[in-house]
């Protein structure tokens, strides 16, 4: 039975009902497409971890995502921004076959050691299999691009946790300093809630982040943390164009053999893990392998981070991002700001874990230009109680960005800085 059959009045004179059920298949097939996604990701990291040698394979493994991609992904390859395109100006749609081939080649990516997130496999699978269900239930252009962002929506709140800040973020990554799809607002709530519940239904949990340092209004904390907001934003900005900017070279670099790319990309992954003298920045990077190690987690106590663990963060997954490796670039953006407010803390005296939980959500509101999904999401993960200060840094973060970014099929409603800008997307 399709959609268009439903009696008029359930879409137009009871319309939370019309989307909930519609949420319902969504978030099954999102909750339990993520669930799965989690639960290899820990079985791969900890293998990866348990067989140092597997890291030595990278540059092979590369060449295995791009035949994949190559031989059978289509328009499938272009990931997020294919998602977003299409809730713009819909077209050739999203097809299924983006769950199998970006949940296989991101595993793999983490198995053999390349630096990448979850977020963007995540949204992806959460994408084509809402764009499957709505194909199936025979909708029209405009619920079409409501169920993706439904997709987006399940998606990123049952990859993390935290489906307030997953139902804002489907609404404001689309367009830069706008968020015009109100009308999707209930279904993606739907969508992010229901898909939560169903991961922690299957029993996948998600990592504790705590600020123990308690909420006291302070200017001088509060300009600490505005200039911090700037760093993050800059340090945001430099992601985003690093690694557009290794995509690019790379690509007219080995145009005559595109497989040498990730193949490259590989071997210096793994020249630059001789360099730094660890392994640390391999893979997530929520967890490490020695206790002492850096990490997300470590990055909230004191000596959990070294002065330039976010540089080198950035490099490692820019390279294995923007050479052909999948995954997302999330994870790798709340390393990077957690380790960055670890070191602005330790040299400007603030509490180190206010700081490491304000970089975390700042540097991911600059590289994703979505300052209000991500102070939401320091309140799910943080408390309510720093929230002015949550907010002050994903600002400052967001305008010392620029109008780049991590999605360059974003597009720009209001410029940031008053002049005109057509787009972002290239």
């Amino acid at each position: 039975m399709s959609i268009k059959n439903f009696p008029a009045n359930l879409k137009s004179g009871f319309f939370p009902a019309y989307w909930l059920l519609i949420a319902i298949p969504v978030s099954l097939a999102t909750g339990l497409a993520v669930a799965l996604f989690l639960a290899l990701l820990d079985l791969v990291t900890s293998t990866r971890i348990d067989n140092p040698w597997l890291l030595y394979c990278l540059p092979f493994a590369g060449i295995f995502i791009w035949w994949m991609y190559s031989r059978y992904g289509k328009n499938a390859g272009a990931g997020n921004n294919l998602i977003i395109d299409e809730i713009h100006e819909p077209g050739g749609g999203v097809p299924l076959r983006m769950t199998p081939l970006v949940l296989i080649t991101t595993l793999i990516t983490h198995l053999f050691g390349g630096s990448a997130g979850r977020e963007g496999t995540a949204v992806q699978m959460g994408g084509s299999l809402s764009q499957r269900i709505g194909k199936w239930m025979g909708m029209d252009e405009e619920d079409t691009r409501i169920i993706l962002m439904m997709g987006i929506a399940g998606g990123f709140g049952a990859v993390f946790g935290t489906p307030i800040a997953g139902t804002v973020f489907a609404l404001e990554v689309l367009a830069i300093g706008s968020m015009k799809d109100f009308k999707a607002l209930i279904p993606c709530a739907f969508a992010a809630f229901l898909s939560d519940q169903v991961c922690l239904f299957l029993g996948i949990g998600h990592t504790h982040y705590s600020i123990s340092f308690p909420f006291t209004f302070s200017w001088l904390l509060l300009a600490q943390v505005l200039a911090a907001g700037a760093a993050f934003g800059l340090a945001s900005r430099f992601f985003s164009f690093l690694i557009h900017q290794i995509k690019d070279t790379s690509g007219k670099l080995f145009s005559g053999a595109p497989w040498l790319v990730p193949f490259a990309g590989g071997c210096i992954v793994i020249a630059l893990t001789y360099l730094a003298g660890t392994r640390d920045y391999l893979g997530l990077g929520v967890y490490a392998a020695a206790p002492e190690g850096v990490s997300i987690v470590n990055a909230f106590t004191a000596g959990g981070a070294d002065d330039f663990s976010w540089l080198w963060k950035i490099v490692f997954t820019a390279v294995t991002l923007g050479m052909g490796f999948k995954g997302g670039e999330v994870t790798p953006l709340f390393f990077i700001g957690a380790t960055l407010g670890h070191t602005i803390a330790v040299y400007s005296g603030a509490p180190i874990d206010l700081m490491a939980g304000i970089g975390f959500i700042a540097v991911f509101a600059g590289a994703t230009n979505t300052p209000i999904a991500c102070t939401l999401m320091g309140v799910e993960l943080f408390g309510a109680e720093h929230v002015v200060y949550f907010g002050a840094a994903c600002l400052m973060a967001y305008f010392f960005s620029g109008h780049s970014g991590i999605y360059s099929a974003q597009r720009i409603n209001i410029p940031k800085f008053g002049h005109s800008i057509k787009s972002n997307k290239k």
